[in-house]
């Protein structure tokens, strides 16, 4: 029992397997294809990534450590101002 792939009978960029399967998997993969001004790189490593919200400046990767490193500053700062 053979099935012929789809896309090579249609003109469609990616068949229905392609996209309900692999895509979701690979979140920046699915935005090159399909949502390319959506993309953003990561101003701390330089690697493409799908942002969470308008703000986002950093890979999920070096988001936790570019936050701990912030509140580790926050805080050394927060406890060299007070009088013991």
């Amino acid at each position: 029992d053979t099935h012929t792939c789809p896309q090579t009978i249609s003109f469609s960029v990616c068949c229905k397997w392609f996209r309900w399967s692999v895509l979701p998997q690979i979140g920046t993969l699915e935005a090159e294809i399909f949502w390319d001004k959506e993309l953003k790189r990561c101003a701390v490593c330089g690697r493409v990534f799908v942002p969470k919200s308008n703000r986002a400046k950093y890979c999920p990767d070096c988001a936790a450590r570019v936050h701990r490193r912030q509140k580790t500053e926050s805080e050394r700062k927060r406890r060299s101002c007070v009088d013991s």
